[in-house]
Formats: C-alpha cells, structure tokens, sequence
C-alpha cells in the first residue's frame, strides 16, 4: 500500500489561502445609518456559524444591551476606545479583549475619537430593550446579507468572504 505524505495529502483537501483588502470592502451599517455602527466583513464561516469584521463606532455612539451565545468573541482595538457599562476597564489601541459565551453587555464610546476594533464573533448576537425582552437578533448570515445588499445597492463589487 503506498502512503501518501501529510504534506500532500494537506494540499489535495484543503482550502485555498486568502489576502483581503480591507480598503476594498466598504464601510457597511450594522442596523442603520444614523445609527452612527458600520462594520466591514472580513470573513463568513458558514460552517461554524462565525464571523469576523471591523466594527466602527462614532464617538459617542454604542449598542443596545446584549447577549453573545453559541460562542467567543474576540476584539481587537485599532483606534479610539471603549467599554461596557456593566466592567470597569477600557479598551484602547492594543487592547485585546475576550468575551465567554452569554456573557451580557452594553458597548459605548465615550471619547471624543471614533472607535475602530476587529472581532471575531461566533454564534447570535441577541439584543434586549429595556425590560430585557429579545427584541432583535443578529448572527453570520445576518451579517452576510447586509454586506450584500449594501453592495448591491450601491453598485459595489460583492467579494468572496466565504471561506
């Protein structure tokens, strides 16, 4: 029986390798555009469920109150800083922050800068109002079709970020 090396058998099954541009993905709005929260998708595992994208804030601006489920979320601060109301550190360039699965939280930018942090997010993202009902919920396709539409809308080429 011949065997074949785990080198060759690696390059027989495995995915190609990618670079994206991020400066070719545009600045999507996460819910809506006065909002003042877009995002630029870098990756969609529709095998897992994950995603991982470069969140924007303006200053001054946050999320509602939620609720990260089915996974980790991992955050990475390039520009500015935030927190949430609910901890008391703050993230700022550098700044590498790990969220276990379920834990609760309300993002805010309190400086005067414009936040800017790449996650990797897995999972629903749930959404609460006020009395800590789920009013929306959020995960990898609603992500995915967002960038689409957003693209499609505004004559922008669609990349292939499923991989």
């Amino acid at each position: 029986m011949q065997t074949i090396d785990l080198i060759q058998f690696t390059e027989k099954f495995n995915l190609p390798d990618q670079a994206i541009d991020v400066n070719d993905i545009p600045w999507v709005p996460t819910h809506g555009e006065e909002d003042g929260v877009w995002f630029k998708p870098i990756r969609f595992d529709l095998t897992t469920g994950s995603w991982i994208h470069i969140s924007k804030f303006e200053a001054k601006k946050g999320n509602a109150r939620h609720r990260h489920t089915g996974g980790t979320v991992l955050a990475y601060t390039l520009q500015g800083s935030w927190r949430y109301l609910e901890r008391d550190w703050i993230a700022k360039p550098g700044t590498l922050v790990y969220e276990p699965p379920g834990d609760v939280h309300t993002l805010v930018v309190d400086g005067e800068e414009d936040m800017i942090t790449l996650f990797y997010l897995s999972g629903v993202i749930e959404y609460f109002d006020e009395a800590g009902n789920v009013v929306k919920q959020d995960d990898v396709f609603y992500r995915m079709k967002k960038y689409y539409e957003y693209c499609e809308q505004n004559n922008i080429p669609i990349k292939e970020l499923i991989y």
